[in-house]
């Protein structure tokens, strides 16, 4: 069983991979994408065990309604998914990303 934990986790960060700078998706999004539908949690979970220092764009997913999952601060105290993301031409308006303008389309 972990070896197939192992693959599944391999499936979704390869979708991860493939969102372009400036965009985000959703987990639901990568988890269909990656062949498992409706296992948007799993998503969550696989991106959460990422290292730091891992390439991984990580800060591209964030979840449905377009709001952030991660609730780490930098030093400064501001959301750091935000500020990737910000710092990719995203906007974000109150704490949200409008999906209808930066969601990936692959």
């Amino acid at each position: 069983m972990p070896n197939q934990n192992a693959e599944l986790a391999i499936q979704i960060l390869n979708v991860v991979k493939l969102i372009p700078y400036g965009t985000v998706a959703t987990y639901g999004q990568i988890a269909k994408l990656a062949g498992l539908p409706k296992h948007a949690r799993m998503v969550g979970r696989v991106l959460k065990l990422l290292d730091e220092d891992q390439s991984i764009p990580w800060h591209r997913v964030i979840n449905a309604q377009g709001r952030f999952s991660v609730i780490e601060l930098n030093m400064q105290g501001m959301n750091k998914q935000q500020q990737l993301l910000l710092e990719e031409g995203v906007v974000v308006f109150e704490g949200k990303v409008n999906l209808k303008r930066y969601q990936w389309q692959p």
